[in-house]
């Protein structure tokens, strides 16, 4: 199949792409390659894909509306993943207006272009950020998640809501994939795996924030891709016992679903750092500081829908996907 995956500069896109093409797809890869992070890495992640047969990469803002109609209507791609984003908790405080283009100004041209060309599957991503001031846990698709504490989740509800209204009013199947704290070689230079490593190898003190009371939710990348990819199979359908009068979060009498994709097995923020130092072969001097604006104490996801519906079952250790990672860190900085 001929499949679009926005983002392939980023860190999952990447993944999905490679996936997609060890399979046989087609892929159209778009990505502007911004300077929210490092673009050195970015451009790595890219020159490993435009090297394959079967890649076609597309330097492009999905905020742009005439560029994304023009990609639609040249590549005609039978399916979407869209994955790309202004991602971050804490930068949404700082330049919001950031979020407001990527995430809903570049989603409304993704809904746009599926609707227009006939796409047979969106699969977005959406973000365990969702959940915000709900405390209930493990975390379900099927709660209310109408309490967001930062502008990035709030985007990133809005785009769940937006593609429920593209699959209720033109049958388009949408898929939305709640990612939980995903990590792994590769991984984005603004999460918390790769400051910590990078500061624990040049004597820095990491900033450990809640004190370290923390827990997250940890998935490895490969288990995020194999979810992904799963899912892209599987075309969302409508929930025939739907009712609006119990109205179910999760699903719908559209084409649309939502699934949360973690590892089902949350980890003390103090036991992933024990792990890396671990691995390091060095200790931490840490730094304990309040929670942060917008952050939330804990993740843990119930992905029961996903292993029900497409067999998803996350397999990797934070000890060998941290150990995976702190090898592909030496290797590609030379440390």
């Amino acid at each position: 199949m001929k499949i679009l995956v926005t983002g392939t500069a980023g860190f999952i896109g990447s993944f999905v792409a490679h996936r997609l093409l060890d399979r046989g797809d087609e892929v159209v890869g778009v990505d502007d390659v911004n300077d929210y992070y490092d673009v050195n890495l970015k451009e790595a992640r890219l020159a490993r894909l435009t090297e394959r047969q079967g890649f076609t990469e597309k330097r492009l803002d999905i905020a742009d509306r005439e560029g994304m109609e023009r990609l639609f209507a040249q590549h005609r791609p039978q399916k979407v993943v869209h994955l790309a984003a202004q991602a971050g908790v804490r930068y949404s405080l700082e330049n919001p207006h950031a979020y407001v283009d990527a995430n809903l100004v570049g989603f409304t041209n993704i809904l746009e272009g599926c609707r227009h060309n006939g796409i047979e599957h969106l699969v977005y991503a959406s973000s365990s950020s969702v959940y915000g001031a709900n405390e209930t846990m493990p975390f379900s698709v099927h709660d209310n998640v109408d309490h967001p504490v930062s502008l990035y989740a709030a985007s990133k509800k809005a785009n769940e809501l937006m593609a429920h209204t593209y699959s209720h009013l033109y049958r388009l199947p949408t898929t939305g994939l709640r990612f939980f704290t995903v990590y792994g070689p590769w991984g984005r230079p603004d999460m918390a795996l790769f400051i910590f490593t990078r500061k624990i190898l040049n004597d820095e003190p990491i900033d450990v924030f809640n004190h370290g009371h923390h827990e997250r939710d940890f998935t490895y990348i490969d288990d995020i891709v194999e979810g992904v990819i799963r899912t892209l199979d599987h075309t969302a359908t409508s929930n025939p016992d739907w009712s609006g009068k119990n109205p179910d979060s999760g699903t719908s009498n559209a084409p649309y679903r939502l699934y949360n994709i973690g590892s089902n097995n949350p980890v003390k923020l103090l036991r992933f750092i024990e792990v890396l130092e671990d691995c390091l072969g060095k200790k931490a001097e840490k730094n304990f500081l309040p929670m942060q604006p917008g952050d939330v104490p804990a993740t843990y996801a119930d992905v029961k829908d996903l292993i029900d519906d497409v067999g998803y079952r996350p397999e990797t250790a934070v000890e060998t996907g941290i150990r995976n990672f702190v090898d592909w860190y030496r290797d590609f900085y030379k440390v």
